[in-house]
């Protein structure tokens, strides 16, 4: 499967879709990036006059990159229509990330097993600076079942 054909399989609207580039996948991780610009829903709100990406938003696009992305690629030879539901997070946010700022998502997958993907992810932005990182869980879903 390649990179194009797992972005294609992404279940989410352009408006809640925090994955610009996927760089690389195999069985043991995802590395993609993602510039959060300025006209995003969020900031307009998150703060008055001085707009920082939300937390959530930079725990979604972990998600999204490092766990959603790897796990279709880990279930490709299955015959059926499945997307990966984070089920359980547990980030450390060091730095803020402001409007126009591009950033990398790396991940390295700690397990796969029973349906359920659990992942080490970080995140750094253009100076290679820490910006979050933790673990991620999901569970495969059937689409059929869903």
């Amino acid at each position: 499967m390649t990179k194009h054909e797992i972005l294609a399989k992404l279940p989410y609207g352009k408006s809640f879709l925090f994955v610009d580039e996927l760089l690389h996948v195999d069985e043991n991780g995802a590395k993609g990036t993602f510039t959060y610009i300025e006209n995003l829903f969020f900031y307009e709100g998150h703060f008055k006059n001085h707009p920082v990406t939300p937390a959530v938003i930079l725990a979604e696009t972990m998600a999204q990159i490092g766990l959603v992305c790897l796990g279709i690629y880990l279930v490709k030879d299955i015959d059926q229509d499945v997307s990966v539901a984070m089920t359980s997070n547990a980030i450390d946010f060091l730095k803020p990330v402001y409007p126009d700022e591009k950033v990398t998502v790396t991940s390295e997958k700690i397990y796969f097993r029973f349906n359920k993907l659990s992942c080490k992810v970080k995140m750094v932005n253009m100076a290679g600076e820490l910006v979050c990182k933790g673990n991620i869980s999901g569970m495969l879903i059937s689409k059929e079942n869903g």
